[in-house]
């Protein structure tokens, strides 16, 4: 197990640049790699792709990544080619290829360079993909965002919930299926689905103490808020959820006359427009995205430090992972909400057309937001508690990151009060929802308590000296303890447990805050300070490093967090970098990266040590294993006797692109490299005067530019080969 353990953090540091794996990526890893069918919920910003994709690229073969959105793959292939010279790694099979790319796919694939295929639900039930996928060595099947499996997930997709029988028509491959909310009752519904209740099973925490939760109460005057709020974040990256396409315009228009940088995003616009507007902000063009639901899942740009929801959510679910999408990398993340009940009214309306089954679903959904909307106990325990985790709201990292923690109401005694309520749940079989429980307490009749007599009994109207929302609130505080809870199966029926029975027996102490009423009161803002993550020792740098980025990203057609992440940037300017070796060992780049879009950063880095006479950190230095020295002498020696390159890949144990790999490495450290004689056997001389001369003249060395640039006349190959020269002759 240990070479295991030892092969596992080898990959992962080559291909990805880490050297350690985030919360539970490990043994999930391990679990598809020993062809074991796997199920993992995972928080959004937990580190859930790496899960699929760094097994899929140490495997033999390619896995099948089932996505639910274009733009969610699109980001991730993005991401993917960005750790490898070679764009075949990573493909997309959906609705938007034409055949030309649909050929190169498949070719890719039969080539086996292709180690993972995204592809759409739909896609699969094309007879002409299943027929040609069948006959290829898959290595398991990946489904992400498995919550749209469940009729109990926010996102249900219907075509989802075929594709166990979809699969079993392609290949006998481990499964793995991942999602970033899942309640007890949507993951049951999951595994049922896909058959396979044995899978092993990983759950991480749900809890993201980097995010700050606020509900502020939806006034006339929330637009001025939201402009106040988002001045508070000048130039840095938020997204704004409203629940129609017209809010969503009107949002985005006044943010723009008031001076902030904002664009649209929902289903009304063209596909054009809508990819433009995302990628804007994804390059960091414009700061604010003002969207539908239709906007973020999978999007995963890493510096998003607020969401706010203009309209509350129809789910828990779908706030959970829409407030995700802030502080992935760890910074700071603002999550304000506007609350309104007339709000909840209007989805209750939307509802109304649903079958049965489906509008009791949905209110049972949409009266947990109203319960998370207006509790006055600690948010996250709420939220955490909700998703089947305990917290401790006195000691549990982020315990003070909401407004009512920072805020807190006054609390009292409710000991007697609890007991009451629970007797009554008790004396009416655990038959009732919480609004006829209260009903019964408060002494207000209505048909269901009348067919059941209910209102005969001697309890009727025990607690009618309070209001209902006390006692709703009673009922909130009490539920995230151990003593009750909601039978979601019977849409919220309320259960009381071995706990709750023995506080009857005997009371104690029980300390409750009543809840928010929300009215239109003029809205105070809480300044608050959000844990985030270290800032940079050289501010100075890390603003010349991300305007780099941001330049390059642009070049080369990425988001820049695709070229680097903000914690590399970070690492770049505490090591202060000025090798592509020495820069292979910033967190987060790995070899791939380094080589691929080094040069500059380097460049860069050395001017700015220079010209501030800045001394670097002794540890920079990176010194290489005695067995990589010799290869690469070895190499260099080679060379210069002019032996073949397959020869001297095939007397290392090498394949050619690891060959090619170290000699990049090798002109990359400065050092030349003499293979003039192999190009002239593949390349002729005016050819090679070509390629030269593009190199030369070129704002990047990316080998997708030169293979575009020379539209395939020559193949990856022969261009990485022409690089190494070039780059030997001219930069070393």
């Amino acid at each position: 197990m240990k070479s295991v353990k030892n092969d596992l953090h080898v990959a992962l540091k080559k291909y990805f640049g880490f050297n350690s794996f985030k919360g539970l990526q490990e043994p999930v890893i391990k679990s598809i790699l020993e062809g074991d069918n796997t199920f993992v919920i995972m928080p959004t910003g937990g580190g859930k792709s790496l899960c699929y994709q760094l097994p899929a690229l140490m495997q033999d073969g390619f896995a099948i990544v089932v996505s639910p959105l274009i733009a969610l793959m699109k980001n991730q292939v993005d991401a993917i080619r960005g750790l490898s010279t070679n764009r075949g790694i990573a493909h997309v099979l959906n609705s938007s290829l034409n055949k030309g790319e649909i050929r190169q796919v498949m070719s890719d694939i039969e080539n086996g360079v292709t180690k993972l295929l995204y592809v759409a639900p739909e896609s699969l039930v094309k007879e002409e993909y299943t027929e040609f996928l069948r006959k290829q060595n898959i290595s398991f099947l990946a489904i992400d965002e498995a919550h749209c499996i469940s009729e109990w997930g926010h996102d249900f997709r219907p075509e989802y919930r075929n594709l166990r029988n979809i699969i079993e028509q392609i290949a006998d491959v481990p499964i793995i299926g991942l999602t970033a909310t899942a309640t007890p009752k949507v993951e049951l519904d999951i595994l049922k689905n896909l058959r396979m209740p044995n899978a092993n099973r990983f759950k991480a925490s749900f809890n993201r103490p980097n995010l700050f939760y606020d509900v502020r109460p939806k006034t006339k005057d929330v637009n001025k808020d939201i402009i106040r709020f988002v001045r508070k974040y000048e130039k840095k990256s938020g997204i704004i959820y409203c629940l129609s396409r017209k809010k969503v315009e009107e949002i985005a228009q006044v943010l723009q006359v008031n001076g902030i940088n904002a664009l649209p995003y929902h289903a009304g616009l063209d596909g054009k427009r809508r990819a433009k507007h995302q990628d804007m902000f994804l390059m960091e063009e414009v700061d604010v995205i003002v969207a539908t639901i239709a906007f973020g899942m999978g999007i995963d740009k890493p510096d998003v430090r607020f969401v706010i929801h203009h309209d509350i959510p129809k789910s828990l679910e779908s706030y959970y992972q829409e407030t995700g999408r802030a502080g992935r990398d760890g910074g700071e993340g603002y999550c304000l909400a506007y609350y309104a009940y007339k709000d909840i009214e209007k989805l209750e309306k939307f509802l109304s057309g649903k079958p049965v089954s489906e509008q009791e679903i949905g209110n049972a959904l949409l009266q947990e937001v109203v319960a998370y909307a207006e509790t006055s106990m600690n948010r996250r325990k709420f939220l955490l508690n909700y998703f089947g985790e305990e917290f401790d709201e006195i000691n549990g990292d982020g315990a003070d990151m909401d407004d009512n923690m920072r805020n807190p109401k006054p609390k009292k005694e409710a000991k007697d009060d609890v007991k009451l309520l629970l007797e009554v749940i008790r004396d009416t079989n655990q038959e009732y929802k919480a609004k006829d429980v209260i009903s019964a307490i408060v002494g207000k009749s209505n048909a269901l308590l009348k067919s059941r007599r209910t209102d005969e009994r001697s309890f009727f109207g025990c607690g009618k000296g309070k209001e209902a929302n006390y006692w709703m609130a009673l009922i909130r505080q009490v539920l995230v303890t151990p003593m009750l809870y909601k039978e979601i199966e019977q849409y919220g029926v309320l259960k009381i447990t071995k706990e709750g029975l023995d506080f009857i027996e005997n009371p104690t102490s029980f300390m409750m805050t009543e809840d928010h009423v929300y009215s239109e009161n003029k809205i105070d803002d809480i300044i608050t300070n959000p844990k985030g993550a270290g800032a940079s020792t050289d501010t100075v740098l890390m603003a010349m490093l991300k305007d780099l980025r941001k330049k390059v990203g642009k070049k080369k057609g990425v988001p820049p967090f695709v070229i680097f992440q903000d914690p590399s940037l970070e690492d770049m300017t505490l090591k202060y970098p000025i090798t592509i070796q020495e820069l292979a060992n910033v967190h987060g780049v790995g070899e791939g990266k380094a080589k691929k879009y080094g040069a500059d950063f380097v460049a860069l880095i050395l001017r700015y040590v220079t010209e501030n006479e800045i001394e670097r950190p002794d540890d920079i230095i990176v010194k290489s294993t005695g067995s990589n020295s010799s290869l690469k002498l070895s190499i260099i020696q080679n060379t210069d006797k002019k032996i073949p390159l397959e020869d001297i890949a095939k007397s290392k144990g090498l394949t050619m692109e690891e060959l090619i790999d170290e000699m990049e490495s090798i002109v990359y450290s400065g050092t030349k490299l003499n293979i003039s004689y192999c190009i002239n056997e593949m390349i002729d001389e005016e050819a090679q005067e070509d390629i030269f001369e593009y190199y030369m003249e070129a704002e990047t060395d990316s080998i997708d530019d030169a293979l575009e640039e020379f539209e395939g006349e020559f193949d990856i190959e022969e261009l990485r080969l022409m690089r190494i020269r070039f780059i030997s002759e001219v930069g070393n």
